[in-house]
């Protein structure tokens, strides 16, 4: 692996840019990204090498595309029109089933894997960039039987050398899962950061009173809208679901409470605290 181009050099595509120069300091690494700002502070920053574009992408081992997920829809098929035979594509994306769709008859199919590296933070941009982000992280990777067997191990070699685990899943039992441990959250975040800025007018107060279990539970809500909103998009017929039985879930912890019926609010919390042993596991 000589050269390697990554779409979108924010958090996630800037940190896989470090995490490669670090295991591979020889490796040079251009981007492609909308916004001019982000590849002049990313060369500044040392993530980046230099800038490419799509028609250059044939001098390219590995392309990285971490953009947002309507945005992947849209170029995905522009990038394998530009590659090499050698050239092995993957995107980051959150959902998956509507990108694989999107290619699926493509010529240059076979040179494409449908990957999703669960990590990040809520920040976003260049500077996000974190080396090691994706240690020990779990990486899914959908419909491996339809990249060409030497491009797989190419880049499941760098996934390994880069400390991730992998996970084979169909893209869509992906999107319906993920819909649960990560989309909803990132939901619950949101509106919980709402309903205190709307509540709580007094900014002081907020900043005064809120305690760590506050700060952590809406830590997603610094999110960027401009990745998640797409992502819902993409995911709405599973993300409703989950938030119907969320909502659900909620109505009956409230009826609970109205009935003063505080035996069963404390079950629920007990029986709910199994999952530690279960965030324990991951760890």
């Amino acid at each position: 692996m000589k050269n390697v181009a990554i779409i979108g050099v924010g958090l996630i595509g800037g940190s896989f840019a470090l995490d490669i120069k670090s295991k591979y300091p020889e490796v040079k690494i251009r981007a492609i990204d909308a916004n001019a700002k982000h590849i002049q502070e990313a060369i500044k920053l040392g993530i980046i090498d230099g800038e490419t574009s799509i028609k250059e992408l044939s001098k390219e081992d590995i392309v990285i595309v971490a953009i947002p997920v309507d945005a992947t829809i849209e170029i995905l098929a522009q990038v394998l029109d530009n590659i090499s035979e050698n050239t092995v594509v993957f995107d980051v994306g959150s959902t998956k089933q509507n990108i694989c769709s999107k290619v699926k008859e493509h010529p240059n199919r076979r040179n494409y894997l449908a990957a999703h590296p669960i990590a990040g933070t809520e920040f976003s941009g260049p500077k996000a960039a974190i080396t090691g982000l994706f240690q020990d992280k779990t990486n899914i990777i959908c419909e491996v039987e339809e990249t060409a067997f030497k491009l797989q191990e190419k880049v499941l070699k760098l996934f390994l050398d880069l400390g991730m685990r992998i996970r084979y899943m169909n893209p869509k039992a992906h999107d319906k899962h993920i819909a649960y441990v990560s989309h909803l959250s990132h939901i619950s975040s949101f509106m919980l950061g709402k309903t205190v800025i709307e509540k709580e007018k007094n900014e002081r107060d907020i900043f005064d009173m809120a305690g760590s279990g506050f700060e952590s539970t809406v830590r997603l809500a610094k999110s960027s809208p401009a990745m998640w909103t797409p992502i819902f998009e993409q995911n709405k017929t599973n993300v409703i679901e989950t938030l119907d039985e969320y909502i659900n879930n909620l109505k009956h912890f409230k009826t609970l409470m109205e009935n003063d019926d505080f035996q069963s609010v404390y079950q629920e919390m007990e029986s709910t605290n199994y999952i530690k042993q279960i965030l324990n596991g991951i760890k």
